[in-house]
């Protein structure tokens, strides 16, 4: 029996096709013609390496726009690599596709990584692709660059360091609502529409994430939702840390949501999906912050401090402390 055209051919052709060309513009995949590629070593740099999974159903919608799948993927693997400082390289990708997958869906997934590719100049190394009975099911191996020694970690915050986060929070979180249950009412069609486009289109904040290197002590981005994240943060660092509520950045969307009472600040930060960045540097970092965060073209915020002790405090504008809704989202 012939295929017809929306037909995937088999395997080495589907790679010919479809992610060989994703990989030119690095000659250490070879062209995915071979089994494995190479990275050559970088005087003076270390290699940082990141993976994250999302499978249909639990980290995107099965009927989502193919390039927007493909886009969220790599995405939130730059995310990682922004956190870590690390300027991107290359990723690996390995797909598991619903035996029912046709080729205009997976020219349309090329097409967002090619144009993310060309974004944020990160090129596809090699890979694997499977048929599956299952949901579609995709895996992504970020690497990226950093001074040697100058990686950013979770560890690293000390008491006394101011605590900063990027762009704004919780608008994932309401867009995952708008995706699923539609427009929230009150809001008008563009907020509708940003709060849609942050859960399903994150940010990765690559240059301010490789200039924090060496001003930041402690870094990760917000995927879990940002107590959670920040709880991340003072477990590993065995420091306590204490957040004014009212000064956590949040958009107009966010903001009108919140006057409908469409949901409370404790919800937005317990969200997950943000990819903003969740950092520490000491108070003498202040002013460079703010130049770094200029030339990035990305607002930052200060919302608490770093103390001694252990665990994380959040309180309202006459310092009590709040009880969350939300502590953050759990894999399992």
């Amino acid at each position: 029996m012939s295929k017809n055209a929306d037909t995937p051919p088999d395997e080495f052709a589907l790679i010919a096709q479809i992610f060989a060309p994703l990989a030119a513009g690095d000659p250490g995949s070879f062209g995915l013609t071979d089994d494995a590629a190479i990275i050559s070593s970088r005087p003076g740099q270390d290699l940082v390496v990141t993976a994250d999974m999302m499978t249909a159903g639990v980290h995107f919608f099965a009927d989502d726009a193919p390039d927007l799948i493909a886009r969220k993927l790599l995405r939130v693997n730059l995310s990682d690599l922004a956190a870590k400082g690390a300027k991107p390289h290359g990723y690996i990708l390995t797909v598991a596709l619903p035996v029912d997958t046709g080729m205009p869906w997976l020219r349309a997934f090329a097409e967002g990584l090619a144009r993310d590719q060309a974004e944020f100049g990160i090129n596809l190394l090699g890979g694997d692709t499977t048929a599956a009975q299952g949901p579609l099911c995709l895996s992504l191996t970020a690497t990226g660059w950093v001074g040697q020694g100058g990686m950013l970690r979770r560890s690293g915050a000390q008491a006394g360091d101011d605590i900063y986060v990027s762009g704004t929070i919780g608008d994932a979180g309401l867009g995952l609502r708008v995706r699923r249950d539609g427009p929230l009412a009150g809001l008008s069609a563009q907020q509708n529409e940003f709060l849609l486009g942050r859960y399903l289109l994150p940010q990765p904040r690559n240059q301010l994430g490789v200039a924090l290197a060496g001003a930041a002590h402690a870094c990760l981005d917000v995927s879990d939702g940002l107590a959670a994240d920040l709880g991340h943060i003072t477990g590993t660092s065995r420091v306590g840390a204490e957040i004014q509520l009212l000064d956590i950045p949040l958009s107009r969307a966010a903001k009108t949501a919140l006057d409908l009472k469409l949901a409370d600040i404790t919800e937005l930060i317990g969200a997950g999906d943000d990819y903003e960045l969740l950092f520490t540097a000491p108070p003498a970092q202040a002013q460079a912050l703010r130049r770094i965060a200029a030339a990035a073209n990305v607002a930052i915020c200060r919302i608490g401090r770093i103390i001694a002790g252990a665990g994380v405090v959040f309180v309202d504008q006459a310092n009590a402390p709040v009880t969350l809704k939300k502590s953050g989202y759990r894999h399992f």
